[in-house]
């Protein structure tokens, strides 16, 4: 049993550094910020949630495995909810990015809060 644990640890700790390594390659390599951000939050997200749930099952039920899945899931709701701040700040500051609507209850919303688009604003492929 203990070795079966083993080798899952093990390759839970590759598949995160693995995804550390590639999100840190993705950041240095995209140009545009916004993939940037893409590449490290994603990259963050997996590759925390792998080696923290490689350490919970190494380490076993107990208190330590509680506070890391606690981080574990505080981390997985903070991390997307950071990276999109930024992405809109980022689409709403540069003026590079061309045509880019930030979508937020403004003009294009109805009284009740719901989403009403013009009738010349269609999205068709």
């Amino acid at each position: 049993m203990n070795l079966i644990k083993l080798i899952i640890c093990i390759f839970l700790l590759l598949a995160g550094l693995f995804t550390y390594l590639s999100a840190t390659l993705g950041v240095g390599r995209f140009n545009k910020a916004m993939s940037r951000i893409h590449a490290s939050a994603m990259g963050d997200t997996l590759g925390l949630f792998c080696i923290l749930l490689s350490l919970i099952i190494w380490k076993g039920p107990g208190l330590a495995s509680l506070k890391m899945a606690v981080v574990l899931i505080f981390f997985w709701f903070a991390s997307p909810v950071c990276s999109h701040i930024i992405a809109q700040t980022e689409a709403s500051t540069n003026e590079d990015l061309g045509d880019l609507e930030v979508l937020g209850l403004d003009d294009e919303t109805d009284s009740d809060g719901e989403f009403a688009p013009d009738d010349e604003k269609r999205y068709d492929s």
